[in-house]
């Protein structure tokens, strides 16, 4: 049996705690002070670019990262019109909607995605569908408290 530490592989099931903050240090989402997150890696449960710098870590690392980019590229594609019918048939029925709203659509196929207002018309509007975090700068903390 080796003493060396386990180190994080493409395949590694994590405990760990982890922010994500903007760069002015606001957090976006924190388990610090809560329950440590459990995960297994490559399975999309955080972001591939954050899941990239856990690689090789040990054990134990305890570790903060600027991540320029964000979680991914803000993609020009994802930026939508909808009408505002398919608006009505996924809001409640007296729903009053403001620019930078945060809306949850049906998607074909029985999943869900969510995207926010840019611009409320009569008939159309337009919808921002990328990550709210795609092209952010974000502060990436990391504490692994095991990796199996």
């Amino acid at each position: 049996m080796s003493n060396e530490q386990p180190v994080v592989t493409a395949s590694s099931y994590l405990t760990l705690n982890y922010r994500l903050a903007s760069l002015d240090g606001k957090d976006i989402v924190t388990t610090f002070g809560t329950t440590p997150a459990t995960l297994l890696m490559g399975q999309g449960q955080l972001a591939p670019v954050l899941e990239e710098l856990l690689i090789g870590l040990p054990e134990g690392t305890h570790q903060t990262f600027e991540v320029s980019g964000g979680i991914g590229p803000r993609n020009p594609e994802l930026i939508r019109e909808v009408s505002r019918a398919t608006l009505d048939q996924n809001s409640a029925p007296d729903a009053e909607y403001k620019i930078g709203d945060l809306v949850d659509f049906a998607a074909p196929g029985g999943g869900r995605f969510a995207g926010i207002l840019r611009e409320l018309g009569e008939e159309t509007c337009v919808f921002d569908f990328n990550h709210p975090l795609a092209g952010q700068p974000l502060k990436f903390e990391v504490q692994l408290i095991s990796v199996l």
